[in-house]
């Protein structure tokens, strides 16, 4: 089975909410949400494709030394196995913005469950609440 290497951040705001992103329409987990970040390109490090793809994907910048590794996902669906490094960042530059179509949404992080997410990000809400 093929591995995917993705890295996700929970981008944290000053009063401790989490931002969500709801995936588009036309792509594969439509319609559920989901924590920011995207694949690793070959040759990038887990901090380097989230500082890249948090500037593609909401318009803001980010650093290495503000990402702090919080736990990780691992989960088989039915076509490939997901591993997914997963951050905490609490400083950044600019304000978030939907570049690609999909719908943002700063949540507490115990109403995380009132949101419909892809299976591997369903396990990180506990970590969340319990870390935040």
């Amino acid at each position: 089975m093929k591995v995917v290497l993705v890295s996700a951040v929970a981008l944290i705001d000053s009063d401790g909410r989490v931002l969500i992103a709801q995936r588009p329409e036309g792509k594969s987990m439509a319609g559920l949400w989901e924590f920011p970040g995207g694949k690793i390109e070959l040759g990038e490090t887990p901090e380097a494709a989230l500082v890249r793809e948090l500037h593609e994907e909401l318009g803001i910048e980010t650093w290495n030394s503000c990402l702090a590794p919080l736990t990780f996902a691992s989960h088989s669906y039915d076509d490939f196995h997901l591993l997914m490094p997963v951050f905490a960042c609490r400083k950044w530059k600019g304000i978030p913005e939907a570049r690609e179509g999909q719908t943002l949404k700063w949540v507490k992080p115990n109403a995380l469950r009132d949101y419909p997410m892809p299976p591997a990000d369903i396990p990180l809400i506990p970590i969340l609440r319990d870390w935040l």
